[in-house]
C-alpha cells in the first residue's frame, strides 16, 4: 500500500473451518476496505464479484466520489468549484501533480501543453487510410495507438522525464486529433491549431473554422466547451480508467494504453451514454408526448428505458448535472434556441424526476449525459463526436491513473481469476470416435 492509507483492525473471515485474519483500511474519505491479498494463501478460496462492484482495484489519490451523498472531488476540490472557477488546464495540472498551480507554474504548464498542439507532418497522411464515412471514434483508437510509431522517444514508462513528455503529448495533442477526425469525417480541409488561442477556444476552431473565412470563437461557446471538459475530466475508477489501469500494469507505453481507453469509452453503457439520452428526447419530441413515455418507463415489460436518469455510482443528484444545466441554458440562449423544443423535453422530464415517486424511490436523477447531448449538438457537433470529446477530456484523467499506477510500489499486473463452470476433465478422442 501506499503511504497515505492507514490500518484500522482485521476482519476475520470462517470458511469450511479455516479462519483468515485479513487487514482493514481506512482511506481519508469513504468506506473502509477489507484487503483480501492473502484470502487465497489463508483459505485456499478467491472472491466472486461480477463487475468489480464490491472490489477496490488499487489505492488512489486523484479522485473521490461520494454516490449517496452527490460528492464528487478532484484532489479534494469540488468539482463544481473547479468547473465556476478553475479552466481545464488547471484542473489538468491539478489531477497530474496534487496541487494547484501557482501562477508562474500554471503559465509554464499551459506554455509546454500549448507547443505541444502540432502533429508530426508525416501524421495527416494516416487519415487518409480510414474510409471516408469512418466514425471519429474508429479514427481517434487508431489515431491515438499510432502516436507510439510517432513519438517513440517518449515510450520508456521507467522514465520519469518521458512519462512527462508523454503526458503533455496526449494532452496537447489530443483535440488536434480530435478535430482532424471531426473534418475528415464530414470531408474538410484540416486546419492547424493556433497558439494565441487557449485550449477549447483552439479546439472550437479546429472544428468548425473552414480556409475561405475568418472564424471567431465565441467566448460563451469556448467556456462551455471548457466546463464540459472540467467535468469529463476524471471520475475515478470506472470501465476506461479501469482499461488503461489494466493496460498499464502489463508495462504496455502510455500511448497504447490511452487507446485502449478510448476503445472502452466508446461502449453506449459507457461514453455514448449522452448520444443516447439526445437520441430519446428527439424520438419523445414535444412535452405532450412525455406522459406515453414516463408510463412505458415505469412499466417492467416495456423495452423503453428513459436515457440520462440515474446512475452507476450517484444515488443522488449527479452533482456535475447541476453545472450542465446551467452551461446548457447559456449555449442555447447564446444561438438563439431557448425555446428548443428538446430542453422543454428536458426541463420538464427533469421536473418529473425531481417529484415523481417513483423516480425518487427508486434515485433516479438526471445525470450529465442528460444535459450534454443537447448541449453539444446546440454548439453545432454531430452525435458521432459526442464520445469524441468524452475521450478528449477524460484523456487528462486516464494518463494521471496511469502514472500514479506506474509508481506505485505494489502495482503488479492485473490478473483477475474465476470461477470455472465448463466440462470437467475429460479425454480426447480422434475425429472417427466421435
Amino acid at each position: 500500500m501506499q503511504n497515505k492509507v492507514k490500518p484500522n483492525g482485521t476482519a476475520t473471515l470462517t470458511v469450511k473451518g479455516t479462519t483468515a485474519e485479513l487487514p482493514v483500511y481506512s482511506g481519508t474519505l469513504g468506506p473502509d476496505v477489507i484487503d483480501i491479498a492473502t484470502l487465497n494463501k489463508q483459505t485456499d478460496h478467491f472472491t466472486l464479484d461480477p463487475g468489480f462492484t464490491s472490489t477496490g482495484s488499487c489505492e488512489s489519490q486523484i479522485t473521490f466520489i461520494d454516490g449517496d451523498k452527490g460528492i464528487l472531488l478532484h484532489r479534494g476540490y469540488p468539482i463544481d468549484q473547479l468547473a465556476e472557477k478553475s479552466n481545464y488546464l488547471e484542473v489538468c495540472y491539478l489531477l497530474l501533480n496534487g496541487e494547484l498551480p501557482t501562477a508562474s507554474e500554471l503559465e509554464d504548464y499551459t506554455t509546454s501543453i500549448t507547443m505541444h498542439t502540432m502533429l508530426h507532418a508525416q501524421f495527416d497522411r494516416f487519415f487518409e487510410g480510414f474510409r471516408r464515412d469512418a466514425h471519429p471514434m474508429a479514427i481517434m483508437v487508431g489515431a491515438v495507438g499510432a502516436l507510439s510509431a510517432f513519438y517513440h522517444d517518449s515510450t520508456d514508462i521507467t522514465d520519469p522525464y518521458q512519462r512527462l513528455v508523454a503526458a503533455h503529448r496526449m494532452i496537447a495533442k489530443m483535440p488536434t486529433i480530435a478535430g482532424r477526425a471531426h473534418k475528415y469525417s464530414i470531408g474538410q480541409p484540416f486546419i492547424s491549431p493556433r497558439n494565441e488561442l487557449d485550449y477549447a477556444s483552439n479546439f472550437l476552431r479546429m472544428c468548425f473554422a473552414v480556409p475561405a473565412e475568418d472564424y471567431q470563437v465565441q467566448e460563451v461557446m469556448a467556456r462551455a466547451m471548457d466546463k464540459i471538459f472540467i467535468l469529463h475530466a476524471d471520475h475515478e475508477q470506472n470501465a476506461s480508467t479501469s482499461t488503461v489501469r489494466l493496460a498499464g500494469s502489463s508495462g504496455a507505453n502510455p500511448f497504447a494504453c490511452i487507446a485502449a481507453g478510448i476503445a472502452c469509452l466508446w461502449g453506449p453503457s459507457h461514453g455514448g451514454a449522452n448520444e443516447a439520452a439526445l437520441n430519446m428526447l428527439q424520438e419523445i419530441g414535444t412535452v405532450d408526448r412525455i406522459p406515453e413515455y414516463v408510463a412505458r418507463a415505469k412499466d417492467k415489460s416495456d423495452p423503453f428505458r428513459l436515457m440520462g436518469f440515474g446512475h452507476r455510482v450517484y444515488k443522488n443528484y449527479d452533482p456535475r448535472a447541476k453545472v450542465m444545466q446551467k452551461t446548457c441554458h447559456e449555449v442555447l440562449e447564446a444561438v438563439g434556441h431557448n425555446n428548443d423544443p428538446l430542453l422543454q423535453v428536458a426541463m420538464e422530464l427533469e421536473k418529473i424526476a425531481l417529484e415523481d415517486p417513483y423516480f425518487i424511490d427508486k434515485k433516479l436523477y438526471p445525470n450529465i449525459d442528460f444535459y450534454s447531448g443537447i448541449t453539444l449538438k446546440a454548439m453545432g457537433f454531430p452525435t458521432e463526436m459526442f464520445t469524441v470529446l468524452f475521450a478528449l477530456a477524460r484523456t487528462v484523467g486516464w494518463i494521471a491513473q496511469w502514472q500514479e499506477m506506474i509508481e506505485d510500489p505494489t502495482q503488479r499486473i492485473g490478473r483477475p481469476r474465476q470461477i470455472y463452470t465448463g466440462a470437467p476433465m475429460r479425454d480426447y478422442k480422434p475425429v472417427g470416435a466421435r
